[in-house]
């Protein structure tokens, strides 16, 4: 008997009959890969409790209850706590410390309620080693080594924990598959079946997922539409501090993040992250060195940003960002060069966030430039200065949000002034703190900038 062949995208999970070098669904190359067709029967099979359409007004909305993990830095990236029946998906880097955190939140769920640890990596044996490492033993956390779906489907049921970790759903395998694990339909069709059983339960899962060279999340796109929400561990080998952060989230703000300082007895949680990302120069505020009020979410981050401009010594002057999104700085430095006379255009420019913290909200565009033409200058900051302001084209500062949670943060850390644009000022107003207003990029390099 011929076998029937599907070509999906592992990309955007379009499929096609035929092997073509790029996708029609999202224009990715070489991204086409072959997947033996099976017809399943039409069993009926759906989400439980399906019911016939019904008006929206009579739908009841009794919303079930989370139940907190104990880590106040997870709960707040979730929204308030773990919803029952929920998919969880969490991506990061190979050793950046998925499964110690997973295992840690496992451990603190299970001293109120019971919970599934299922490693498809690592013998029991192993993760027993890892949980004395971390104090993590209960006897409500149960461990189990598989990776097939249908036992693991077995073990939920027979169980039935509030709480299950799948570590990694790449390595669980469906046997009506023909498929290797972690192919496109072995990871489409065991999340699929996955998620209607948690529905079904009302377990909450969290799956552990792989990612790419690139840092996307590993198998189809089709992954991430099919859980409830999609969290990604971040961090640098060189640093001991992670982030965690979520890019999709159906039960609350995708805005958060969780801080957290890998040690010796595994993740411990940063109540202020702020004092973990600004450096105390011992010689005082250097040239090129701001420190920016960041909002993530809702909680307000202070970074330091630091900038060295220098006389290129090649043909083409050298850009390079590390923490800041690469277009925004080249963005600034024309702004400054057009605006301001700054003649950086044979000066090669590297912009640093310190800490290896992610700068993306347009907030920090201030201190950018404010590091760019201290270095440029060879001129340092005031003392106890902070910025926060967005930089438009024609060099006009733009009001930002939030202003007040930045500038409370601030205070708290010591700073004794702070750069907004005019704009915020009615509602930047604090006390012990002088809080400069400017509208163009000119007035700010006036007010900031020693003479």
């Amino acid at each position: 008997m011929r076998v029937k062949s599907t070509y999906y995208c592992h990309a955007c999970g379009q499929h096609s009959a035929r092997w073509m070098g790029r996708c029609p669904g999202c224009g990715e190359w070489n991204t086409l890969v072959e997947e033996p067709t099976r017809q399943a029967p039409n069993t009926g099979a759906g989400l439980a409790g399906a019911q016939p359409p019904c008006p929206v007004t009579l739908v009841s909305a009794g919303a079930e209850e989370r139940f907190t993990t104990d880590m106040a830095e997870v709960d707040r990236v979730l929204g308030g706590g773990v919803v029952p029946g929920s998919l969880i998906l969490v991506g990061g880097d190979p050793g950046i410390g998925k499964s110690t955190l997973l295992l840690q939140v496992a451990y603190l769920v299970s001293r109120a309620l019971k919970v599934l640890y299922i490693s498809g990596e690592e013998s029991t044996r192993q993760v027993r080693l890892r949980a004395e490492r971390l104090g993590a033993l209960s006897p409500d956390l149960f461990l189990a080594a598989e990776t097939d779906l249908g036992l693991i489907e077995q073990y939920l049921q027979d169980l039935t924990p509030q709480l299950a970790v799948v570590d990694s759903i790449q390595t669980v395998s469906c046997s009506e598959i023909t498929s290797a694990p972690g192919s496109v339909g072995q990871v489409r069709e065991c999340t699929a079946r996955l998620m209607r059983l948690a529905k079904s339960t009302g377990i909450s899962l969290f799956l552990v997922g792989h990612v790419t060279k690139e840092g996307m999340l590993a198998g189809p796109r089709v992954l991430e539409h099919i859980v409830d929400t999609v969290l990604y561990f971040e961090g640098d080998r060189h640093h001991s501090y992670r982030i965690l952060r979520g890019v999709k989230n159906r039960f609350g703000s995708t805005n958060e993040i969780g801080v957290f300082d890998m040690q010796k007895q595994g993740l411990v949680e940063v109540a202020n992250p702020s004092a973990l990302f600004l450096l105390q120069h011992p010689d005082g505020i250097v040239p090129g060195s701001v420190v920016v009020a960041g909002l993530e979410g809702t909680r307000p981050l202070l970074v330091e940003v630091q900038a060295l401009v220098c006389p290129t010594g090649f043909g083409v002057p050298r850009r390079m960002t590390a923490g800041v999104d690469y277009n925004r700085a080249a963005l600034i430095t024309a702004v400054l060069e057009k605006r301001l006379g700054l003649s950086l255009s044979n000066c090669d420019v590297f912009v640093n966030a310190v800490g290896g913290v992610k700068l993306d909200e347009p907030a920090v565009d201030l201190g950018i430039a404010l590091a760019l033409a201290s270095s440029f200058r060879d001129i340092s900051v005031r003392p106890g200065l902070v910025a926060a302001g967005e930089i438009g084209l024609t060099g006009e500062i733009r009001p930002v949000s939030g202003i007040e949670k930045r500038l409370h943060e601030a205070s708290k850390l010591g700073f004794t002034s702070c750069l907004v644009p005019r704009q915020n000022l009615p509602l930047a107003l604090i006390e012990e703190m002088e809080v400069i207003g400017v509208e163009t990029l000119a007035q700010a390099m006036e007010s900031a900038l020693q003479r």
